[in-house]
């Protein structure tokens, strides 16, 4: 089982995976199409495209990403190169981004001395899924994930394809997607109420372009020329088809918007109505469970999120952590006693103080004690309760 928020996690990956030594062929339309259906091109990754099945059963949505980041960048590698030896993709991969980000940027300052290229790799992807430093305020995001993380593939296989990242391509990439994006937003003739949190998720997704200062008034004038490979123009096509989806059907000038746009790539028609058709049928089908169309106020987000992050954390350190706890006879007591009446005060303030002390000892459970994280606490205190043994509880009724 892969651990994404551990060190090792891509060597573990490689390991399960066991890459054919043979070389990779791959053709760069069934390769789009398959990691579209993970849904990596939407932002809301549901399977990965590897050759072993992957378990992601009780990972965080953020672990979810950093797996699907390595997986379809050692997929465009193998296409581009016909290698599949992991230690070479690794190389490049860590190449590629140090070329990426600016002089100075955070992730570069944070390696240490004699780590290997896999667990620098590891701290880069895990910098690239990030929307929010703060722990606590990626909470109130509206996704937890970056959005745009296929850009990140698009100029990897540009970087192996010429050996550098085409100066400004990046930038040049960045502001058509949010360029499109905002002039599908202008046609929709029936704007949906997902569409300012739509804006908010690429806003918090970018890097060097914002949606206040796109003032492009057509298709034309975007330079699309500029984009030949048909990887490129097809995720174009998605994000704004992505942009303009809504519950009832699309509209006729909506349509057209998205073949007006194909056409000018040189796109053809059938590969628009494809498009429209995957991204209903993928919205559609996983509606219930994207945060973006889930959204309802900051406050219950942040709880929906937070109480998913510490059911995670707990079920992983179950073991550990009812060992603490066993060991603390006063602490056991208050715990079976809040999952059948309220606490008052002073018992309140001793089990937050206890746990406290026992989440000092276990590293992943750190989280609760860096700035903000007390207000985690009462969804580990009402979660705790239920991994107690039922014959503790009812001998406690007695």
């Amino acid at each position: 089982m892969i651990n994404a928020s551990a060190n090792g996690w891509i060597d573990k990956f490689f390991a399960e995976q066991k890459p054919l030594l043979l070389p990779v062929v791959g053709y760069s339309d069934l390769f789009y199409k398959k990691i579209r259906e993970t849904g990596f091109v939407y932002g809301h990754i549901v399977s990965f495209d590897t050759t072993t099945p992957i378990n992601s059963k009780g990972w965080t949505s953020e672990e979810i990403s950093k797996v699907a980041l390595l997986n379809t960048l050692y997929s465009v590698f193998g296409m581009v190169t016909h290698e599949s030896d992991p230690k070479l993709f690794i190389e490049k991969a860590v190449l590629f981004y140090k070329e990426m980000h600016p002089e100075g940027f955070s992730l570069l300052k944070k390696m240490l001395p004699g780590s290997s290229l896999s667990q620098e790799l590891e701290k880069m992807i895990d910098e690239r899924v990030q929307t929010n430093d703060n722990i606590i305020s990626k909470n109130f995001s509206h996704i937890l994930t970056n959005a745009l993380l296929f850009e990140d593939v698009l100029a990897f296989r540009q970087y192996l394809i010429n050996g550098s990242i085409p100066h400004n391509y990046l930038k040049k990439l960045e502001e058509t997607i949010v360029s499109i994006v905002s002039l599908a937003l202008k046609t929709k003739n029936n704007p949906s109420k997902y569409d300012e949190l739509l804006t908010k998720l690429f806003e918090a997704s970018v890097r060097f372009t914002k949606f206040s200062k796109i003032n492009v008034e057509n298709l034309e004038a975007l330079e699309l020329d500029y984009f030949k490979d048909n990887l490129e123009q097809y995720y174009l096509i998605d994000m704004a088809g992505m942009a303009l989806w809504n519950d009832e059907n699309m509209e006729k000038d909506e349509a057209s918007f998205l073949y007006q746009l194909a056409d000018l790539m040189g796109v053809s028609k059938d590969f628009v109505a494809e498009s429209i058709t995957t991204t209903d049928y993928f919205i559609e089908k996983h509606k219930k469970e994207i945060p973006y169309f889930n959204y309802s106020n900051p406050v219950k987000h942040f709880y929906d999120q937070a109480t998913q992050t510490v059911v995670v954390l707990i079920t992983r350190n179950k073991n550990r952590l009812m060992k603490e706890i066993s060991q603390s006879g006063e602490l056991m007591v208050l715990l079976a006693h809040s999952a059948k009446r309220d606490l008052d005060e002073k018992e309140k303030k001793k089990v937050k103080k206890q746990l406290l002390e026992i989440c000092k000892t276990i590293p992943s459970l750190t989280i609760f004690l860096l700035p903000g994280g007390s207000l985690l606490l009462p969804i580990l205190i009402k979660f705790i309760p239920k991994m107690l043994p039922s014959a503790f509880n009812e001998n406690l009724e007695e």
